[in-house]
């Protein structure tokens, strides 16, 4: 099996980080996120074929300022250092770097000289720049490469040594030619041979996962979701004779999706799944409560207790699997990066299940590459590329007081939206839709009659990291064909709106 490449790209804070690993796995060259505070030795061990500095907050010349082990620099392999990146190289190599007269943030001209980073790309160009210091001198063995009207030293090269740096950020489309720059990097510059595919990946995990799997006994929760969904697939290819799947229904799903996913994984992939149904419980307990961060913990505790029933009744396993990603492991903190969420993606399972080891076959995937893998195990479609659903479920999308009742006229609500957005092929443009029951009821008309009943929210985002995200414009002819069709479909509501609001200042889901 020809040997995995990787670049290692190096987190010095910036906004960006996550974002340049992802332009170079999409160029077919694994990348791995590592730390400033990364040891020249740690990052060798990856044994890199080129190695990436990303932006970053703070000044280089900062008493504070974030520093590299300058040991990498002897390490042999290409460097490119973006922004302060590229600031903290030329600083470390005998460059200096001053505040700017004039700081550059947004689109800038720029002019490139002859050199292989600017290989098939115009002499003049647009790039996004975003820095109040610039790199005022550089080493000896660099050279300028390109400038523009404020930053004398836009981009710098040493061919001796293969270290490169880039004033501007190339991993971002505002770059003109920017991500052909990167592209000349990994391919000209380090040599890649783009061996990064998620065929080459179920390979590589199979195979790995049929030795430390073989004859052990494999636990795993569930959900339907994108992740476990397609972790159960990978699992059930490398050892189907040892993979137990627990399925907990707590009634707040969407409309037909435990029979989706019954269907799939029993009929199709012939998956040991063990369904709980536990939705008279879950009702029950939410019963009483409408503070959303009430209703989320009682979800995640009765969760708990109905899985920790099941796992008892199957007894000591060897494996407990989870279908954690990559994003959930950075986003968990990084080095100098922000901790942006805390992820325990069975939501403290470990300590209700005898269980010797965790295996987690998607850590190094982010949620693109996840529904690649998916493709090529074969799931179908509407498990693969299923929406975002929050764990809580529907019980986060009926605001206020929780009962099926209400469950059932969101389920049929959103369903009907959901349908008519895929015959509209939006489906694929809309990072996430879904609706929403108020907790509103208003006056209607509807025949001769008065109604006073439920108002629901139509919500549709488009984002990357869910981070931050803007409302999609849906074109009014569509949104017309869903309110008609909820209004005389859907019982008990009379007023249809729908929600134009980004991320910041709301949240994408509305608890």
């Amino acid at each position: 099996m020809e040997e995995r490449e990787t670049v290692v790209v190096v987190d010095f804070g910036g906004q960006y980080s996550q974002l340049i690993c992802r332009r170079v796995r999409d160029m077919n060259v694994y990348s791995v996120l590592v730390p400033c505070t990364a040891s020249a030795e740690k990052i060798k061990s990856y044994d890199p074929i080129g190695i990436i500095f990303t932006g970053g907050p703070l000044s280089a010349f900062a008493d504070f300022a974030y520093k590299i082990d300058k040991e990498v620099f002897s390490l042999g392999v290409p460097i490119l250092g973006i922004c302060y990146g590229m600031q903290i190289t030329a600083q470390s190599l005998g460059g200096n770097v001053v505040p700017a007269k004039v700081g550059e943030y947004g689109k800038v001209e720029i002019e490139y000289d002859e050199h292989p980073l600017f290989d098939g790309i115009d002499k003049k160009g647009h790039v996004w720049m975003s820095h109040q210091d610039f790199v005022e001198s550089i080493g000896k063995d660099f050279k300028v490469v390109a400038h523009t009207k404020n930053t004398p030293i836009a981009a710098m090269a040493n061919d001796k040594k293969k270290i490169y740096g880039l004033q501007f950020h190339p991993e971002v489309v505002h770059s003109e030619n920017g991500l052909k720059i990167m592209h000349n990097f990994l391919y000209t510059i380090c040599k890649a041979k783009g061996n990064w595919t998620m065929n080459n990946f179920v390979s590589e995990k199979v195979a790995e996962l049929k030795e430390k799997l073989k004859g052990k006994k494999t636990l795993l929760a569930l959900s339907g979701g994108v992740d476990s969904s397609v972790c159960a697939a990978l699992l059930q290819k490398a050892c189907p004779e040892g993979l137990i799947c627990v399925f907990v229904d707590h009634g707040l799903l969407r409309k037909n999706e435990r029979e989706e996913v019954e269907k799939v994984f029993r009929d199709q992939f012939d998956i040991n799944l063990i369904t709980a149904d536990a939705s008279n419980i879950f009702l029950k307990k939410l019963k009483h409560h409408k503070d959303p961060e009430k209703k989320r913990k009682i979800i995640g505790k009765q969760f708990i207790k109905v899985f920790e029933k099941e796992a008892k009744k199957i007894g000591k396993v060897d494996f407990l699997a989870q279908g954690t990603i990559y994003p959930d492991v950075v986003e968990s903190g990084i080095g100098k990066s922000a901790v942006i969420k805390s992820h325990h993606n069975v939501g403290g399972l470990p300590s209700v299940v005898d269980f010797d080891e965790i295996v987690e076959p998607l850590r190094d995937l982010y949620k693109d590459e996840v529904r690649k893998v998916g493709f090529e195990l074969g799931l179908p479609e509407n498990i693969v590329m299923r929406q975002p659903f929050p764990g809580p479920g529907l019980a986060i999308r009926v605001i206020g007081k929780i009962t099926k009742e209400k469950l059932d006229i969101l389920r049929d609500a959103d369903y009907i939206f959901r349908e008519e957005i895929a015959k509209a092929k939006l489906d694929k443009d809309i990072w996430q839709y879904f609706a929403v029951l108020t907790d509103i009821k208003s006056v209607g008309v509807m025949g001769d009659h008065r109604t006073y009943d439920y108002t629901l929210v139509l919500r549709a985002v488009n984002s990357v990291d869910a981070m931050t995200a803007d409302w999609y414009k849906i074109p009014h002819k569509i949104l017309d064909i869903c309110s008609n069709r909820i209004v005389n479909e859907v019982k008990n509501i009379n007023r249809v709106v729908y929600d134009i609001t980004s991320k910041p200042p709301a949240t994408i889901e509305w608890e």
